[in-house]
């Protein structure tokens, strides 16, 4: 339908600013047709007309026919449809043998011909402009019909006995191309193969205007590669045609190192020589149906149809060592992150497909260089709950959040839950990996849940808790804040006081976290007390349910302590962290309202040794 319309805004443009009639105009068209003088045979409009029963058809009714069906092909979504099309509405009423129609490509400086004979069977060829005495090129370049007894010049035995006229196709005084029809007596039916070549040349043309304008929307202006919008496009077609001929697909993504430094310390043109310079490479060395985008500032993405794994593998293998050839003035050889997933062994969703592209990408650069080269991760290479792992996916989750919604943080939520061996030491790992995912939502708490955990098993053991209870409060720390998966970028991160709105999906998150993640996991239940009352207060005023003094469990006092100490010292995007004597000027204050008083002098005098 997209199409559709700017064909018809296209159509209404070039009316309005050439002087050439459209052949779209029914009325102008079926004008034409009525002034004709049909009584006679020898006109030059007569077109050999099919027999039925042994008689002639009415050939004015037939030409007339041929002209309305003409007038609707605006309609046609593709080129190759619309030139069948033509052929076939001939075929209705006239006998023609074939039909072919060649656009010249620039390019390779060459006219491609399309033939479709009366079977419905079609042939291609190249018809190079040099070739001036093939009588294709002399239509082409002349622009003017060319008549032949015999079709020897197509190089087809199938049709050597068919006579036939080559019409140039003529658009605002330029040539597109041809358009040959086989017919006994051509030179007696020129006129209508004129009004059909004018018509066609202007739909084509109008095809060209529409590709060229949706090729300038989807082309990044830096590397003439696809930019963001095409690149998706293009993604959503080719998995779309992989699922229907059951092939793989792979997508290739590529990090550029160290633009955002060279951006800084040698300017931006030095960022964007290198940019472009992988851009070319890349360009250079794809195969034919391999699609290239820039995906980001200094992210490159590859579309690989039809290729598995390993053959990914082998393409980002080639990729970056002809990119490890490159020397850039002042910077050195150029070195690019590269992460791959593919289709359907890593998922079979778009979005997935990418996320887990670029979580491998992130897993790629966090192993640096090899003699020179980068590690080529695949998503099928790592393990999910591998620290450097997860906490890829956290940054990739971090920087997408907000086009993505929850669904992924809920994906981390439904495999943490799955995870059979969640028991022991594993527990403590798995839990550290989903905690790094969650502070990565929110770049101003990075390790905030690692640093809690820090403190309150410092506090728990100052106090002389048994050794059980304080793995227990160092874990349940640890967690603290694992409901914050279900809380919007817009409410961690905003700047400055949280509205009422905004506090109450806040005050969500002690609860979120019980339902989501401990309650499924019978090994976390007894963590439930710490994650959902670690925001009471001993004066009552505190949130989830108001409690006092000695209904707050001791664990949860303890994490509550950790989890505003670490707040206070760390940065925030409304102000710096404030100094260790600033932040215990405040626990003091709060000490016997919001916080239990004697853990309060406790951790006043193992604050100074805690560090950040």
């Amino acid at each position: 339908m997209e199409q559709k319309q700017k064909i018809a805004e296209i159509n209404s443009s070039n009316t309005d600013k050439t002087t050439v009639t459209s052949p779209l105009s029914s009325v102008n068209l079926v004008s034409k047709v009525n002034s004709l003088t049909l009584n006679s045979t020898s006109h030059s409009y007569y077109v050999a007309p099919k027999k039925a029963n042994g008689n002639d058809k009415n050939v004015e009714s037939d030409y007339s026919y041929v002209i309305s069906e003409l007038v609707k092909l605006g309609e046609i979504l593709s080129l190759n449809e619309f030139y069948s099309k033509i052929y076939s509405i001939l075929q209705q009423k006239f006998d023609s043998g074939f039909m072919a129609v060649g656009l010249y490509k620039e390019q390779s400086n060459c006219i491609n011909l399309r033939l479709q004979d009366k079977l419905g069977n079609f042939y291609s060829t190249k018809v190079f402009l040099k070739d001036s005495e093939n009588p294709i090129v002399q239509a082409f370049n002349s622009q003017k019909p060319v008549y032949r007894d015999n079709v020897e010049f197509l190089k087809l035995s199938y049709f050597k006995n068919n006579s036939a006229v080559i019409l140039p196709l003529l658009s605002v005084n330029k040539c597109l191309g041809v358009i040959i029809f086989a017919d006994i007596n051509p030179k007696q039916n020129i006129t209508l193969y004129s009004h059909i070549a004018n018509y066609a040349a202007l739909i084509s043309h109008n095809y060209d205007l529409v590709a060229r304008s949706d090729a300038y929307i989807n082309t990044d202006s830096l590397t003439l590669l696809y930019n963001h919008r095409g690149f998706q496009e293009i993604l959503s077609n080719e998995i779309s045609s992989a699922k229907v001929s059951k092939q793989e697909l792979s997508i290739l993504m590529m990090d550029i190192c160290n633009i955002t430094k060279i951006n800084r310390e040698m300017g931006h043109a030095k960022g964007d020589e290198v940019i472009k310079l992988v851009a070319e490479n890349i360009k250079k060395n794809l195969r034919e149906n391999d699609i290239a985008a820039r995906y980001g500032g200094d992210e490159l993405a590859i579309i690989l149809p039809n290729t598995s794994v390993e053959q990914a593998k082998y393409v980002a293998e080639y990729l970056t060592y002809s990119l490890s050839c490159f020397y850039i003035d002042d910077v050195g050889p150029v070195k690019v992150s590269v992460g791959i997933s593919t289709y359907p062994s890593s998922a079979d969703d778009k979005e997935k497909l990418l996320i887990l592209a670029e979580q491998a990408m992130y897993i790629s650069k966090a192993k640096g260089y090899k003699d020179g080269m980068s590690a080529i991760i695949s998503s099928c290479d790592f393990n999910f709950w591998d620290d450097i792992a997860l906490k890829s996916y956290a940054t990739v989750l971090g920087k997408r959040h907000a086009q993505l919604g929850i669904n992924f943080e809920e994906d981390l939520i439904t495999k943490f839950n799955a995870e059979h061996s969640i028991e022991g030491n594993k527990i403590f790992e798995i839990a550290t990996s989903l905690a790094g995912a969650i502070d990565a939502k929110d770049p101003y708490t990075k390790d905030h849940s690692t640093s809690v955990s820090r403190f309150s098993e410092a506090l728990a053991r100052a106090i002389n808790l048994p050794e059980e209870e304080i793995e227990r409060i160092r874990l349940g720390a640890l967690l603290h804040d694992v409901g914050k998966i279900g809380i919007p970028e817009t409410v961690l991160q905003k700047q400055g006081p949280l509205s009422d709105e905004e506090w109450q999906i806040m005050k969500q998150h002690p609860a979120i976290g019980v339902d989501k993640v401990l309650m499924p996991n019978a090994a976390l239940r007894d963590l439930i007390p710490i994650v959902k009352y670690h925001h009471e207060r001993v004066d009552g005023k505190g949130y989830p349910e108001g409690l006092t003094k000695d209904q707050i469990p001791l664990a949860a006092k303890i994490v509550a302590i950790a989890d505003t100490y670490h707040a206070l010292i760390s940065d925030r995007p409304y102000r710096r962290g404030m100094d260790i004597e600033k932040a215990i000027s405040i626990l003091e204050d709060g000490s016997g309202t919001q916080w239990d008083a004697d853990l309060i002098r406790t951790f006043i005098s193992i604050a100074p040794s805690l560090g950040v």
